[in-house]
């Protein structure tokens, strides 16, 4: 049994190419369009250098849940790029199920770059912190 289900159109149907250059059927030509410009040509920022990651320790996280910087919105952050750290030491909060997890220190060391910022979700693993070892 063979059922054939056809949509009434106004005008011819539509050219299709085959071959391997070919885009999906529903694409549009551009004869004759203006070009759009590049995404790449938009102005970006000079990259940041970064130490090299053998000398780092990274700092991930143990949990799926939310970022914070601070243990309330009026205090200030546990650290910041540049601070010296001890073993032990408060880095952040996670919060997960309306339960806040402290992130400590593994070692001593300074802190070399943040990875994210207050309120921004993070996964298992994620990195959180470049810790330079002293």
């Amino acid at each position: 049994m063979k059922l054939r289900i056809r949509k009434a159109s106004a005008g011819p149907p539509p050219a299709r190419a085959h071959g391997a250059g070919a885009g999906p059927p529903n694409a549009v030509s551009a004869v004759g369009a203006a070009p759009q410009p590049a995404a790449a040509s938009a102005p970006t920022a000079a990259p940041v250098p970064e130490p090299p990651a053998e000398d780092l320790l990274i700092v991930k996280s143990p949990i799926v849940g939310t970022f914070y910087r601070t243990p309330d919105p009026n205090s200030p952050p546990f650290v910041s790029v540049g601070d010296r750290v001890k073993p032990g030491q408060v880095l952040c909060i996670i919060e997960a199920m309306k339960l806040m997890n402290e992130i400590e220190a593994e070692a001593s060391g300074e802190i070399v770059k943040i990875h994210h910022e207050t309120g921004q979700p993070v996964q298992y693993g994620d990195p959180l912190f470049s810790i330079r070892p002293d």
